[in-house]
């Protein structure tokens, strides 16, 4: 076993308290995004030995197919897709030969892998995920009644369906379209919720994004998508090609490893907009809230199917006195959550983790079992026999 020193992000977009809180770090004011837990290369995670010597986490674990997030957003994270795996092997071989640094801001694959994800929730944690049903996108911008929602609604009515609603999204993206337009979408959203109407959050979300990216027309954007809200302990999973944006609160990502994301909107980064709509293959909304399976009483296991990852969280209390037995498994990370707890391996090592502290488990630690009282999160590649959590669509 391993204790793991982990990087952190601050992006303009994170927390300056919910994950220093976590980690009982102190707080400086700066927003706090993300801690990376892995072996990805733009932030690699270190593993200490019981001296506290620390060394790449490779050296210990080799690369690792998998990569934890805790992630907190403050305010809404760009619009985004992932893309698939071909794409993603086309992209970094284009962008390497034509010399693009991996850290230069237009650079979009700095890897060759795809990026399926699943968020586990730790707070109430509230995402745009995936396009809504052609009809329902219809009667969000029918009664906003401005011209550019009339010219979309349009459009769509004339050829309904996901093709179409991608070629509204590739309009919005190239189009020179005045902010004063956007500003018109949001001013009519908020007279129509002041009123009591609203379709599925859609104006609601549209008011609050653009709090944040007043002149954007990622807000026009997020009219057309899904709101989700998971509650904590409650997970949902995005297959590559789905377009999303999470808005607020605190979760764990588990994710296949890698960085590469396509940008529609809400981010002063690089948007590629070719490469993004040639990235949108996952019909209307291909996400799916995950149903865990149970081990015993003490463990939920989230295992999507296709994602190539596992989360298992287990509670654990002094109604379990001698312990709780962890998820076997050919190498795992651990994350406590909540609590504090021990965990102890057949050999008898023995390490204690805090909430927020992690762990590298490798083969070798047979038989690793916690005890104490708190909440353990540990992802992992799941054997091809596994079972998988049944996934129920979001609409």
């Amino acid at each position: 076993m391993h204790l793991l020193r982990n990087g952190v992000k601050n992006y303009e977009w994170g927390s300056p308290h919910a994950i220093p809180q976590f980690l009982g770090d102190r707080r400086n004011g700066s927003p706090v995004a993300e801690v990376w837990i892995g072996t990805h290369p733009l932030s690699p995670s270190y593993a200490l030995d019981g001296d506290g010597n620390e060394k790449p986490l490779t050296d210990v674990a080799g690369d690792l197919p998998f990569m934890v997030k805790l992630l907190a957003a403050e305010r809404p994270l760009s619009l985004q897709v992932h893309p698939s795996r071909s794409l993603a092997e086309i992209g970094f071989a284009r962008e390497e030969e034509a010399g693009i640094p991996l850290d230069a801001p237009h650079r979009v694959y700095k890897d060759t892998n795809h990026k399926p994800e699943m968020v586990y929730a730790l707070t109430t944690f509230d995402s745009l995920i995936g396009f809504r049903p052609s009809a329902e996108i219809l009667r969000v911008l029918g009664p906003l009644n401005t011209p550019l929602s009339q010219s979309l609604s349009d459009e769509l009515r004339a050829d309904p369906g996901f093709a179409s609603i991608v070629r509204l999204i590739e309009r919005l993206l190239t189009d020179d379209i005045d902010p004063a337009e956007v500003h018109q979408i949001v001013g009519a959203a908020r007279t129509l919720g002041s009123l009591g109407m609203d379709i599925k959050r859609a104006y609601q979300t549209a008011v609050e994004i653009a709090e944040h990216h007043p002149d954007d027309i990622g807000v026009v954007i997020s009219l057309m998508l899904n709101r989700m809200t998971l509650q904590p302990g409650e997970a949902a999973y995005l297959e590559t090609g789905v377009i999303h944006a999470h808005l607020s609160g605190m979760c764990l990502e588990v994710m296949a490893n890698s960085d590469n994301v396509l940008r529609a909107g809400l981010t002063s980064k690089h948007i590629d907009t070719a490469g993004l709509v040639a990235a949108l293959n996952s019909g209307m909304a291909r996400v799916a809230r995950v149903t865990p399976d149970f081990i015993d009483y003490d463990t939920e296991v989230f295992s999507p199917s296709g994602g190539g990852f596992a989360l298992a969280v287990t509670q654990i209390s002094h109604a379990a006195p001698e312990g709780v037995e962890l998820v076997r498994s050919e190498g795992s990370v651990l994350i406590c959550t909540g609590g504090e707890v021990q965990v102890t391996t057949e050999a008898g090592d023995k390490v204690t983790l805090g909430r927020g502290e992690s762990l590298y488990l490798s083969p070798e630690d047979r038989g690793a079992t916690v005890l104490g009282l708190g909440e353990v999160a540990q992802a992992y590649v799941p054997p091809s026999r596994a079972l998988r959590s049944r996934l129920v669509d979001v609409v």
